[in-house]
Formats: C-alpha cells, sequence, structure tokens
C-alpha cells in the first residue's frame, strides 16, 4: 500500500496541487489524468477486496455447513443411544 501512496504523493507533487501560484499551470487534462488514475486504483483495490471477502464468506459458509452436519450426527447417535437404553 505504500506503493501507491507514494504513487499518489508523486502525483500530487507533480501536479503542484496546493501550490496556489503554480496551481493554475496544471493543464486541465492533466488533473482528470490523475483523478482517472486514481479512480482506476480505488476500483482495482475495491475488486480485490470484494473478491476476497466474498471468498472468506464462502468459507465460513462451508465451515458452518461442516458444523451443522457434525452436531446433528452427535445428536442422531446421542438419541439412537438414549433409545436403546429404554428398551
Amino acid at each position: 500500500m505504500s506503493s501507491d501512496a507514494t504513487t499518489l504523493s508523486a502525483q500530487v507533487n507533480r501536479l503542484n496541487i496546493g501550490d496556489d501560484q503554480q496551481a493554475s499551470e496544471t493543464a486541465p487534462s492533466e488533473l482528470v489524468a490523475v483523478v482517472d488514475d486514481l479512480l482506476n486504483q480505488l476500483s482495482t483495490k475495491f475488486s480485490n477486496i470484494s473478491g476476497e471477502l466474498i471468498g472468506k464468506l464462502d468459507e465460513m459458509s462451508r465451515r458452518l455447513d461442516n458444523l451443522e452436519a457434525t452436531i446433528a450426527a452427535g445428536n442422531a447417535k446421542a438419541e439412537s443411544q438414549s433409545e436403546t437404553r429404554t428398551q
């Protein structure tokens, strides 16, 4: 993530954003290019995080299904053992 911050920082420095005297020298097309690049970076990060989150939710769902099946099997076994004892 530090490389992204470095990239953004370098872009800001290159465009002289925050320097009122030289801000007027920055071409609008340069600002558009920086904003487009930033939006592309954010979109990529969002896609990566979304994919990771969906993967983790799928894994959690699979583990919960396995836990439920184990509990159900344990309950069925306990129930059958208690029925055998009462007979």
